[in-house]
């Protein structure tokens, strides 16, 4: 009992983390550069760009 109560701890833990740090790049502006990157990216691979 004791082992899975740890294992679910560690769990919630790391998803609380995810949730923080997506939170934190989209809050940075993250999602527009990547976006901006990646059709600079396809841009390029089709010869306009």
């Amino acid at each position: 009992m004791r082992y899975q109560n740890r294992k679910m701890i560690i769990r919630w833990l790391l998803a609380a983390a995810a949730i923080v740090l997506i939170i934190l790049g989209i809050a940075g502006g993250e999602p527009a550069a990547v976006l901006d990157k990646a059709i600079h990216i396809c841009l390029e691979c089709i010869g306009i760009g």
